[in-house]
């Protein structure tokens, strides 16, 4: 008899069972109570995965697709918007330019930064044991200098984009190629993970979202060809930033549900997506991209908050800081000017194609790279680089290097300001809690008035002002060990500040403003690469979750594409990490190519998976939910502690 026979035959032996006890009873004259008929639970919808949207928005790049499409459409993230007077002013978005370049520092900041990735790149020996021999640039500016572009062609088949039927917009790759004389302003609606908001034309929170809201329509029509009036059949997955802004969250699931028409949305995090991509449970993942470097230590489909870390700086500064070099090299190509799109396009290419992270590659080499604009014959150059294609890079480690003074260059996860459509939000769970807090502990001290020793060992409560300890950076314990004297210093403070509250009692604002000090403190530093993934390591809470974590470092993004960096990465990673670690890490292991995916990718991949699970049913928020709850409706179904 098989098993499945054998667990028949028993649920028949029971209903029997039950049959006669029925009958005993009724014969007993027992009164049984009267069952409620059965509701029957309501059947869940099966989500067709080809109706589900998955748009994964970065500052640069737009990802779209059906979630059982192979790989997204990608475009550039960019809208050229028609001039609505005559004469009115120019106005253009900055592609590799930004805030903090131009300051009397920043020249001196880019030298010394210089010095110390030339340090670190001749201080690490060859695989065969050899120095690597030092070249000057003077070596190759020599050469540069002499060097004439060959043409190849007298016309080079590139055209400006056709705006003679003046259309009111233009998405993607013809904004980049809209002639300048044209009556066009460029705008990238995101910048550094977040909304491209600042005091110029169109840099308003509506300007913002009616941008986002022209591109994705444009490309969901377009591209995977969806008439927006079908979009009430799709659902969307949305993914966002590790540390987001509530507010810019809440404003895009509002234009994507009521304005454009989506019948359901589900939003969630960029780096737990990144985890279901690549098919791991847990790891810290590394998201490198154009202009941010996001960090956060994932375990079993949970984001880790203390772990968070966003840092200001990604490919685009890695670009600029090798055009820095290309012209202290004799850069054939003098006419490049950061402020031209054009070009700005070309030397991301220049740098995707030659810049490398292989301390093995040493000498002087020669390139060549064409030029291909509208209005103008196709080009060759040759060029003669050394050590310039090593150095570039290697500012993602020395982030001084990019010469960047007076910004912010690390955000860290902030508790909610309070939104007036969601009362019952944390502030509010603090406030109870810290009132149950008080009570209990007057309670407590009553008793222990009676008493010798009087207060309760161990009271940790510190007027309420413990709640938010979470928000401060972790500097305990290995943390120390990570890096500069500085940094030594900054993590001392903070384990400091995390002993103080339980240590003595303080007033809440005096607590407030320390953390803040720290707070700022913190957030001005520019951490290396390698030390941003030892910090956020060391803020998970347990040995157990950090051996995980270094056994798993997930690099995805494209601003770390280079040849040899997962070697080199691994490398400083190992030599860095807390000497009490690397006896219990078993093995440290970086993965930049997980099932030899693209990097750039995995996390919108992730969001396709996403939608194939049944554990998702319940986090979709359907538009008719979000126009009666609004915005806490993210706090219920999120995925993420809102």
């Amino acid at each position: 008899m098989t098993q499945a026979e054998k667990e028949q035959e028993n649920g028949r032996e029971k209903d029997k069972e039950r049959d006669k006890e029925k009958e005993r009873e009724q014969q007993r004259g027992v009164k049984r109570p009267i069952a409620p008929p059965a509701v029957p639970e309501p059947l869940q919808e099966q989500i067709q995965s080809n109706f589900v949207i998955v748009i994964h928005p970065g500052s640069r790049t737009l990802r779209v697709g059906r979630a059982t499409d192979t790989l997204p459409v990608t475009v550039p993230h960019v809208i050229a918007r028609r001039h609505k007077q005559s004469g009115q002013p120019r106005y253009e978005d900055p592609w590799l330019l930004r805030d903090g370049l131009n300051k009397p520092e920043s020249n001196e900041q880019r030298q010394n930064g210089l010095k110390m990735v030339d340090q670190a790149i001749w201080s690490k020996k060859m695989s065969n044991g050899v120095r690597r021999t030092p070249v000057s640039a003077d070596q190759a500016r020599a050469y540069n200098c002499q060097i004439r572009p060959a043409v190849l062609e007298s016309s080079s088949r590139v055209k400006w984009t056709n705006t003679a039927h003046h259309p009111p917009h233009l998405v993607g790759e013809e904004a980049i190629y809209v002639s300048p004389p044209d009556c066009y302003n460029i705008h990238w609606p995101i910048v550094r993970g977040q909304l491209n908001m600042h005091a110029g034309p169109g840099g308003s929170l509506t300007a913002v979202l009616a941008d986002l809201e022209t591109i994705w329509s444009h490309v969901i029509q377009k591209n995977l060809e969806i008439p927006l009036k079908d979009l009430k059949y799709y659902r969307c997955i949305l993914l966002v930033p590790d540390i987001y802004n509530r507010q810019h969250i809440k404003e895009i699931v509002n234009m994507l549900l009521l304005n454009m028409g989506f019948s359901a949305i589900i939003v969630h995090q960029e780096s737990v997506c990144a985890t279901f991509g690549s098919g791991l449970s847990s790891a810290c993942v590394v998201d490198v991209g154009d202009q941010k470097t996001s960090l956060c230590c994932v375990e079993d489909g949970v984001s880790h908050r203390n772990s968070r870390l966003s840092l200001a700086y990604g490919g685009s500064d890695v670009t600029r800081i090798f055009f820095w070099l290309l012209q202290r090299a004799g850069f054939p190509y003098r006419d490049c000017q950061l402020s031209n799109r054009l070009d700005c396009q070309l030397l991301q290419h220049i740098k995707e194609t030659l810049c490398h992270l292989d301390q093995d590659i040493s000498g002087l080499q020669d390139h060549e790279f064409q030029t291909r604009f509208p209005e103008a014959p196709a080009l060759l150059y040759q060029v003669r680089l050394g050590d310039e294609k090593l150095q570039a890079p290697m500012g993602l480690f020395y982030p001084t290097t990019f010469g960047i003074v007076g910004q912010k260059m690390t955000s860290l996860q902030y508790r909610s300001q309070g939104d007036s459509e969601d009362p019952h939000d944390e502030h509010y769970l603090l406030a109870t809690q810290s009132k149950q807090d008080q009570s209990s502990r007057s309670a407590s001290e009553r008793k222990g008035l009676s008493r010798p020793g009087g207060a309760l060992d161990g009271d940790m409560s510190g007027q309420g002002g413990i709640g938010e300890i979470s928000d401060l950076p972790r500097g305990c314990g290995s943390a120390g060990s990570v890096g500069t004297q500085g940094e030594m210093e900054l993590g001392a403070a903070q384990g400091e500040c995390i002993m103080a509250v339980g240590d003595m009692e303080e007033p809440l604002s005096a607590h407030l403003s320390r953390k803040t000090a720290i707070m700022s403190q913190f957030e001005s530093k520019a951490l290396g690469l390698d030390k941003a993934i030892l910090h956020s390591i060391d803020c998970c809470a347990s040995d157990e979750t950090k051996r995980k974590m270094y056994s798993s470092i997930l690099v995805v993004g494209g601003g770390l594409l280079f040849h040899g960096a997962q070697e080199f990465l691994l490398h400083r990673i190992i030599n860095k990490m807390p000497p009490s670690f690397r006896r219990l890490v078993d093995n440290v292991e970086v993965i930049t190519r997980p099932k030899d995916m693209d990097p750039r990718l995995i996390s919108w991949k992730g969001g396709a998976v996403l939608a194939c699970l049944d554990t998702t049913q319940e986090m979709w928020i359907h538009q008719r939910e979000w126009q009666r709850f609004g915005v806490r409706m993210l706090r219920e179904r999120a995925a993420f502690v809102w």
